[in-house]
């Protein structure tokens, strides 16, 4: 038999090795045509394909240098133009001499464009952002969609300028950069000037040379700044991760303004209107959330100390934070409630300038110079900005003037634009004066309400002149039920409504100051030939229903065992006026007396003080007759038989007790609502 010979089959391990030869080849020559490829023969074709793909015009003026990677490559243009779209205030997006990129590749693929780096020389750039979201730095022919927008990490400059127009947002300004090694460690000097939120604004400030527009994994980068908005100052110095949203900011910070409320249109934070401040700290932000720790400074004559945060992740915003003063001025509350500050708070910070007083707003807008309450509106606006919870305390008060204050603490709570003071709680002479406060910014005006409790308030302490004739009162006690609806304190109390009432019990007090409210020409004599004395206080009780702006007494007794007083009459918040009756009825025997009922009236800034001239008068001519009879006969008609009789203590306080009519006691009940939860 013939063996027959069968054909010889190639292994496929004989395949493999020439096939990754080949594969090597072709790799090895593919990078020889990409590192010595004459790259700048693309360069009129790229112009052309940028320029038709954006719709402007786009030209690399010399060269174009392109050096592969293997996760992308770095692009150099030898000089650029790069217009912006017709639409634009500046006619270049970008112009430079020299501009190198890295960009990625495999994004491309899905349409992004993402360049981790990105330097310039000396170039001019035109940013601009318009409220329909086009903004000049989208790629595409659609300006308004920001997938074309590119995703930059390091920018890095050694020159040029920046312009960037946001009309919508307030913002223009002009930035220019410098370059200069010499200066270690920050050698990049930038100078800002234009407008931010539509005030005046100039910065200036030193960097790295590489700045991080996005988190990219990269080192936070050193900066430097001090910038002037408006009337607010600031300074700081720290790191910042990502330029482009504010975020990984660790830094040292300085602020100072005329009013913590000019900070609303820069930060969007609604704070209040403050006296001229100065504050220092510690800066940090990490994603949406701002956070100030170990914040010290002043507002106006205040010290004040604290650590705040705001959160901005939320659809409404959210501030949080504890406040403390070891000493807080009474000038520096008037901005709280709509006045401005007082000549000592306005020029109590150094290098800030000076908001108009008090005084010069009432000038400037030919007010009475004794108005009272504060007329400025209030800007409730503000209160539908964010959410806060922030405790405030005081630990003392000074320069109280007419109020003994003596200490102060309030939770401020502000949810779904409702404003809450509760609780409210303050030293006053000695007791306290606590309670919750209530506005509702959903209503416009504004529904307020007040709701207070006073307790063991030294009566001494709240009339301080007349602790010179040696008085010795005993303690007060009363409430506030007040609401209404307003948008300034004037027109709130004008319309308001509820109750008002304080009544004391036994205490003592100087008899020659009663003597001369009752008008007894001889007991004051006797006393002053003889020494004051001091009488005794039974009870005393002051009662307002309070309707719709005027307050009408109610139950307005003082009972002493020398003399009852009783007053009759109404205060109108509305226009500040008032006018009370106050009838003595003395329970001794006197002569020298000339006692008529006594009347205060005017205005609260301006009152007045007189006598009824009915009874004094008949009086008057009394005297004359019997003096024309004879001289002696004449003190007669001054003589006082000392009718008075003790007043019913228990009616009195029961008086005293609640409101008579229907619309004071609604008022009141819908005021003591202010501290219950709201639905």
């Amino acid at each position: 038999m013939v063996a027959t010979s069968q054909p010889s089959l190639s292994t496929p391990k004989s395949i493999w090795p020439r096939l990754a030869v080949a594969i090597g080849v072709l790799l090895a020559v593919l990078v020889l045509v990409l590192l010595f490829f004459p790259w700048d023969l693309l360069r009129m074709p790229l112009n052309r394909y940028v320029s038709e793909k954006t719709g402007r015009q786009f030209e690399i003026t010399r060269h174009l240098d392109v050096r592969p990677g293997w996760r992308g490559a770095t692009i150099v243009f030898d000089g650029v133009d790069f217009a912006n779209p017709p639409w634009a205030r500046e006619p270049y997006l970008v112009r430079a001499k020299r501009a190198e990129f890295e960009i990625r590749l495999w994004p491309l693929l899905s349409g992004q464009v993402v360049i981790p780096r990105l330097a310039m020389v000396s170039p001019t750039m035109g940013l601009q952002m318009e409220e329909d979201g086009r903004r000049t730095w989208a790629l595409g022919k659609d300006t308004g969609d920001t997938s074309t927008v590119p995703t930059i990490g390091l920018l890095q400059v050694d020159g040029g300028g920046v312009n960037f127009l946001a009309e919508h947002l307030g913002v223009d300004i002009h930035a220019d950069f410098s370059y200069d090694t010499t200066r270690g460690d920050l050698p990049l000097d930038f100078r800002v000037k234009g407008k931010y939120q539509r005030q005046p604004l100039t910065a200036e400030g030193r960097t790295g040379n590489v700045l991080q527009l996005t988190s990219a994994g990269q080192p936070p980068f050193p900066l430097e700044i001090k910038a002037a908005a408006g009337k607010t100052q600031l300074s700081a110095q720290g790191t910042v991760a990502a330029l482009a949203d504010l975020d990984g900011i660790d830094a040292q910070f300085q602020v100072k303004g005329q009013t913590l409320g000019d900070l609303y249109p820069l930060l969007g934070i609604a704070l209040p209107q403050t006296s001229p401040y100065s504050l220092d700290g510690k800066l940090g932000k990490r994603g949406k959330l701002w956070e100030v720790k170990d914040m010290q400074g002043r507002l106006g004559l205040s010290d004040i100390a604290g650590d705040m945060r705001f959160d901005q992740a939320p659809k409404t915003p959210r501030l949080e934070g504890t406040l403390r003063s070891k000493v807080m001025d009474m000038d520096d509350l008037g901005p709280l409630i709509g006045l401005p500050p007082t000549e000592r708070s306005a020029k109590a910070i150094e290098g800030v300038e000076a908001p108009p007083t008090i005084a010069q707003v009432k000038r400037a807008r030919g007010e009475p110079a004794r108005k009272v309450l504060p007329t400025a509106t209030l800007d409730f606006e503000r209160l539908r900005a964010m959410n806060a919870e922030v405790q405030y305390t005081a630990d003392k008060i000074r320069n109280v003037r007419d109020v003994p204050l003596d200490r102060g603490s309030v939770r401020v709570k502000l949810l779904d634009s409702v404003l809450t003071l509760d609780p409210l709680d303050l030293g006053v002479a000695n007791g306290k004066v606590a309670g919750a406060i209530r506005i509702d910014a959903r209503q416009d005006p504004a529904d307020i309400r007040a709701s207070l409790d006073i307790r063991n308030m030294q009566i001494n302490r709240l009339i301080p002149k007349v602790d010179t004739l040696k008085t010795s009162f005993g303690k007060l006690d009363g409430r506030i039920n007040l609401s209404g609806r307003g948008k300034s304190v004037a027109s709130w109390l004008g319309g308001a409504s509820g109750d008002v009432a304080a009544v004391t019990g036994h205490g003592e007090f100087s008899n020659l100051l009663l003597e001369f409210a009752g008008l007894d020409g001889g007991e004051v004599i006797k006393f002053i030939l003889r020494g004051d004395k001091t009488v005794t206080l039974r009870c005393a009780a002051v009662a307002f229903d309070v309707n719709r702006g005027v307050a009408q007494g109610r139950g307005l007794v003082f009972d002493t065992t020398d003399t009852v007083f009783n007053a009759t009459g109404q205060a109108n918040f509305a226009n500040e006026t008032m006018r009370f009756v106050i009838d003595q009825k003395p329970k001794d025997m006197s002569i020298l007396s000339v006692r008529t009922p006594l009347i205060v009236g005017g205005t609260f800034g301006s009152p007045t003080f007189g006598v009824e001239p009915g009874p004094l008068a008949a009086r008057g001519l009394t005297a004359l007759a019997l003096g024309a009879i004879s001289p002696l006969l004449s003190l007669a008609a001054t003589f006082e038989s000392g009718p008075g009789v003790d007043a019913d203590c228990k009616a009195v306080l029961a008086e005293a007790s609640k409101p008579t009519t229907a619309e004071a006691a609604k008022g009141a009940a819908k005021a003591t609502g202010a501290r219950q939860p709201q639905n």
